[in-house]
């Protein structure tokens, strides 16, 4: 077992930090917990049970939020557990998110507590209760982003000030992204209509609302620097990529025609590939031709024309488009590997070449490869039941 190695965040010194609980008052809500916090994985034989899974921000490693044995931090290449505190909270841990390759994790405790805790220090640094259940927590170095039903907190790391207060539509799966490049924060969140995204750029202080899709958003990303957006919504046919900064949708791709829900997206370190996993069992890899955005519709909804497209990846009957259901002129993925259905993966690009990691709530570890020329089924390169294996 290896241990996580710090590079502290900036001008961020947590023995600087007080070590204080604070009570921000917002209104209670009615709201159900969130499914793909909480909900345990039926399907794992494991004896403990995972609450919560998440990549760190370069995909370099995962932590797992479980049931009765704490929280546990994994490497991705290789496979291996990372060395944590015992003492950390168990009860009522509801999920963790790793800083970088940092020792500093945050903490949803028992549905509104958010505490930040230092593994070298075996304490934590800053605990924070909220009167309404909080749905999930995104981190860089700079900053702490808490989302709640209808509000996100945004925190600056160094100090623990509060910076914004956003108002979105209710948010059951705590949906919300940030950049992690450093540089100026852009912060992608629910809007105040369903199917809607505001995008917040802290540098040049400017908000953009996308109308990204008819129906309720099910998952969104965003690209390392923040400048790109990929969307699904909860029909899970269509995925949209946006430019954040002026709207402009770039490029439409199909995961399928039947109803699915998406539980992850994820674009490639160079925005080159966009992964995607849902409840049907299967992780679509797209190509995503980010230089031909000029040419996207802005503030439409109608597939993009994109030039240079990869035949592989179109129907045969695009040139009926004119006269066909769009579904024929569909741009579809370049590869796709096929897993068990219903159970919940989460997915990223692997720092090997052309590799995609796919990390499942029954413990389950996948490192697959697909072929960028000719597409098709991945291969795949490991399997582990990361539970299991210690």
């Amino acid at each position: 077992m290896t241990t996580l190695s710090p590079p502290p965040p900036p001008n961020f010194d947590p023995l600087k930090l007080r070590r204080e609980t604070l009570t921000i008052p917002e209104p209670d809500s009615d709201s159900k917990p969130d499914p793909s916090v909480t909900e345990p994985a039926t399907s794992a034989p494991n004896p403990t049970t995972i609450r919560h899974l998440a990549f760190n921000q370069d995909y370099t490693c995962f932590s797992a939020a479980t049931d009765s044995s704490g929280f546990r931090v994994y490497t991705c290449d290789p496979l291996r557990r990372c060395d944590s505190d015992s003492s950390a909270p168990r009860d009522g841990l509801r999920s963790v998110q790793v800083l970088f390759h940092c020792h500093l994790f945050a903490f949803i405790l028992d549905g509104n507590k958010v505490m930040i805790w230092d593994d070298v220090q075996s304490r934590h640094v800053i605990e924070i209760s909220f009167r309404s259940e909080v749905r999930s927590v995104r981190l860089r170095r700079d900053r702490v982003v808490v989302v709640c039903f209808h509000k996100i907190f945004v925190y600056n790391f160094h100090g623990f000030n509060l910076l914004d207060t956003i108002m979105t539509l209710e948010n059951p799966r705590g949906l919300c992204e940030v950049s992690h490049k450093s540089g100026p924060v852009v912060l992608a969140c629910l809007g105040l209509h369903p199917g809607q995204i505001q995008v917040k750029h802290y540098g040049s202080k400017r908000s953009k609302f996308i109308t990204a899709h008819c129906s309720p958003l099910a998952c969104f990303a965003l690209t390392k620097d923040g400048q790109f957006l990929a969307t699904a919504s909860c029909k899970g046919t269509l995925i949209r990529v946006f430019n954040t900064i002026d709207g402009t949708l770039l490029q439409e791709v199909r995961r399928g025609a039947d109803r699915a829900e998406v539980y992850s997206l994820a674009f490639s370190s160079t925005a080159q590939w966009l992964a995607v996993s849902s409840d049907k069992g299967t992780v679509h890899v797209f190509s995503i031709k980010l230089d031909a955005g000029s040419l996207g519709n802005k503030g439409s909804h109608s597939t993009s024309e994109i030039s240079g497209t990869n035949p592989s990846s179109v129907s045969s009957l695009s040139y009926f488009k004119a006269v066909l259901p769009r579904y024929f002129s569909s741009e579809w993925s370049v590869a796709k590997f096929r897993l068990q259905d219903g159970v919940r993966y989460i997915i990223a690009f692997g720092h090997q070449k052309n590799t995609v990691i796919i990390v499942g709530m029954d413990g389950s570890f996948y490192r697959c490869q697909f072929d960028p020329v000719n597409g098709g089924d991945m291969i795949q390169l490991e399997f582990s039941k990361f539970l299991e294996s210690e």
